[in-house]
């Protein structure tokens, strides 16, 4: 009787973790959620990821700022590419949601442009490569202003 209330709990947890298992081998992406606020940061700056995971970042636009004024996105860059450079070719990108045309090989990923209240999202698989990959939002001079993070590619 003993074992069966040792054992018993132990039984009880293995089909959430099978579920999970499921999940991960179903090509399910794990969901990232972000929020950017007027103080042009996002509010998860750092982003753990396996090689060839699927991840979905969902980012919602915290801001009380007409669009014209306080928009943001989620850009997701190659390792290597130059983030000033991009974010400052981005401001005059106006017409294409600040992404600059030149610069579409330096990136994963991306967002549409969104205002207060709204969610974007955009669904990538993480790089087989290891190493840090920097991620920003391009509408003009959030970057600079520290709206940035790191995606972590680790074994």
């Amino acid at each position: 009787m003993k074992l069966i209330k040792k054992i018993l709990p132990i039984l009880l947890l293995l089909p959430a973790v099978f579920v999970q298992v499921a999940r991960a081998n179903n090509g399910e992406p794990r969901v990232i959620k972000i929020k950017a606020t007027d103080q042009m940061k996002f509010s998860v700056t750092n982003i753990d990821a396996k090689p060839g995971e699927t991840i979905k970042v969902e980012l919602t636009v915290i801001s009380n700022f007409p669009p014209m004024a306080m928009s943001h996105n989620f850009v997701l860059l190659k390792q290597g590419a130059d983030a000033a450079k991009l974010a400052t070719a981005a401001a005059k990108a106006r017409d294409n949601d600040y992404i600059p045309k030149d610069f579409k090989d330096d990136i994963i990923a991306h967002t549409a442009l969104a205002s207060g209240g709204k969610t974007v999202e955009v669904t990538f698989t993480v790089p087989e490569k290891t190493g840090s990959y920097e991620y920003l939002c391009t509408f003009p001079g959030h970057y600079f202003s520290g709206m940035k993070g790191t995606l972590t590619v680790k074994e």
